[in-house]
């Protein structure tokens, strides 16, 4: 037997798969985009609200009651109580059961925005994640569609802000009601037809994915895929699948507005979406929104199992090269609508509310395509070197740092191994730091501070052929007394701000 010890195994770095590190830069623009979102959703009277990332998993509705671990689709944990919990799968559920929990102080109706990570335990794979960011708006207790109205407006003011300029967006709204009425036309109502709908909503989902033809066989006999994979269909005449079909096509609502109103006459639900729709139609437009920027669409088909009214969709209608080198359209970077029993599940009592949700990583990687994200560039800290590390110089290199600094200019003292000057000015240079400031002990004695200007000595670098021209030069690098050293680099951080903007103005 070897008594020699054995040496311990290193662990191994590893991200778990379906999560991301964000980096400085992401960090940034996801910082730039929301902040404008915020600001739209002020000037609309709505306020912030932040619930935990974690809540009882019944109050998700999203878990296998007959599970001993009701991972379906949540991440979850027994508390030391026995009572599961689980990471939230969106922003809408942990928003119902606020509340109704403080529903006696709530004013309704309540308008709150939230921003925050939501969590889904499924197979992860490209563009999905397990853990992504998304930001809310919604409005509690007020049942009439001028709310859904609102919502949409909103959604267009918000993406307007962002950069994003008519004509590359739409924001599409249809209503559940009109489809419940076109299935009551055609023979679904009633509960002993409520698996047939579920299908039908099903196959109606999958209209962008297969099109109208794939659509039609998932309502009718079943569709099998190019695997030879067969998926059984709804079950519907021909009859009854041409009307579902009119009614996800229509592409001019109010061509079709008459048609679509006799297809549901005599159906309570359909009669009554209709309306809305129409009202949603004369509000927008009375406000100013054009077909253009909010359109009735009834091929609008997300979330009809969820939600109980209007439906509405924040589409990007321009061209992306996507990773197989086609010119896709962007699509949705978000959506939402009425879900008029959400927080009665808690309640017993009707609560009506509606709200959108922004997939944020998805609109940021719409904004960097538009070349919208990132503009307000972060400049790096100037950096102040260290010649020697005795107290008494470490103390006035700290010194100049917080001068620097109470000035409103990022600024460093270098933390590292100081006694190879060589390496600081190499870390500056990676970091990409603006300035270095220098004293030795030469300029101490004088009163005064090297301030090099490394933007404009690398630019020299690839101009000036030897030393001493180099030598003869000097431009990138000055004389100046301590007590100017803060207008000093802040004359040169202007110089260089100018430098970038004409180089710009240029490209």
């Amino acid at each position: 037997m070897n008594d020699k010890q054995k040496k311990p195994q290193k662990l191994k770095a590893r991200l778990p798969r379906g999560f991301v590190d964000r980096t400085a830069g992401d960090i940034r623009a996801v910082n730039e985009m929301t902040a404008k979102i915020r600001e739209v959703y002020e000037l609309y009277g709505f306020d912030p609200i932040e619930t935990p990332q974690f809540e009882y998993t019944d109050a998700l509705g999203k878990f296998l009651p007959d599970s001993d671990r009701p991972n379906e689709g949540v991440f979850s944990l027994q508390d030391d109580d026995d009572q599961w919990m689980s990471l939230r799968y969106d922003l809408t559920a942990p928003l119902a059961r606020h509340v109704a929990e403080n529903f006696n102080e709530i004013q309704l109706p309540y308008r709150t925005y939230r921003a925050g990570y939501v969590f889904r335990n499924e197979k992860p794979g490209p563009g999905r994640f397990r853990q992504f960011m998304q930001f809310d708006a919604d409005t509690v207790g007020a049942s009439g569609v001028q709310a859904d109205a609102e919502m949409c407006m909103m959604m267009a003011d918000t993406l307007e802000e962002l950069g994003i300029k008519r004509g590359d967006y739409v924001i599409r709204v249809n209503n559940r009601k009109v489809l419940d009425g076109v299935l009551e036309a055609i023979g679904l109502g009633g509960d002993d037809k409520a698996g047939q709908r579920l299908n039908v909503l099903r196959a109606i989902d999958k209209l962008d994915k297969f099109g109208p033809e794939g659509v039609k066989l998932l309502l009718g006999p079943g569709r099998k895929d190019e695997s030879g994979d067969f998926t059984k269909g709804a079950g519907l005449g021909d009859e009854q699948i041409e009307k579902v079909l009119f009614f996800v096509g229509i592409k001019d609502y109010a061509e079709s507005a008459a048609r679509l109103a006799e297809l549901v006459a005599g159906t309570a639900k359909g009669g009554e979406g209709v309306e809305e729709l129409n009202f949603i139609a004369a509000l927008v437009t009375s406000a100013g929104y054009g077909p253009d920027r909010i359109k009735i669409d009834p091929s609008v088909v997300r979330g009809l199992e969820y939600y109980t009214g209007p439906v509405y969709e924040a589409e990007l209608t321009f061209d992306v090269t996507n990773e197989k080198g086609e010119k896709v359209v962007f699509g949705s970077v978000g959506g939402g609508g009425r879900y008029d029993g959400l927080v009665s599940r808690f309640m017993g009592q009707p609560v009506p509310a509606t709200g959108f949700s922004i997939g944020v990583s998805r609109l940021m990687t719409a904004l960097k395509n538009l070349g919208k994200l990132g503009a307000s560039e972060v400049i790096e800290p100037v950096l102040v070197t260290v010649m020697d590390g005795d107290v008494e110089a470490m103390g006035r290199y700290q010194k100049m740092t917080q001068e620097l600094r109470a000035a409103g200019i990022r600024a460093e003292m270098f933390q590292g191994n100081w006694k190879k000057f060589g390496n600081q000015l190499k870390y500056a240079d990676r970091l990409g730091s603006p300035i270095a400031i220098i004293q030795g002990g030469d300029e101490r004695a004088e009163g005064v501070v090297q301030i090099k200007d490394l933007i404009e000595g690398k630019r020299l670098s690839g101009e000036i052929e030897d030393n001493a021209s180099w030598r003869e030069a000097r431009v990138a690098q000055e004389t100046a007394p301590e007590a100017d050293l803060v207008a000093k680099v802040k004359e040169i951080l202007a110089a260089q701000a100018e430098d970038r903007k004409r180089a710009g103005g240029n490209v």
